[in-house]
């Protein structure tokens, strides 16, 4: 992981309160001295408040069709379900 790689996953966990209070702390001191730093946070944190406060959407039947009918209509070929694996079957001694 690079410092950039580094560097947004603890936006993102800043964004949704998951750091622990000391490195929240430091995230919040570092920002001062860089304005995009500190935009990014404040907007990525806006962001993540807002969408948890919104009550999730209800997916029903019709809307389980409506994306598999729009999936099929994009040329996609659903594959069938593979059978379970055979390790996980139990093995009966045969006779004869």
């Amino acid at each position: 992981m690079n410092e950039s790689e580094l560097y947004k996953k603890l936006i993102d966990l800043y964004a949704e309160r998951s750091l622990p209070p000391e490195l929240e702390s430091e995230m919040e001191v570092a920002s001062q001295n860089d304005p995009n730093l500190k935009a990014e946070m404040e907007d990525l944190r806006w962001t993540v408040d807002t969408l948890k406060s919104m009550p999730a959407p209800e997916f029903t039947e019709e809307s389980y069709q409506r994306i598999l009918m729009k999936v099929y209509a994009s040329g996609v070929e659903m594959l069938k379900r593979s059978p379970d694996p055979s390790h996980l079957q139990l093995k009966l001694p045969l006779q004869g």
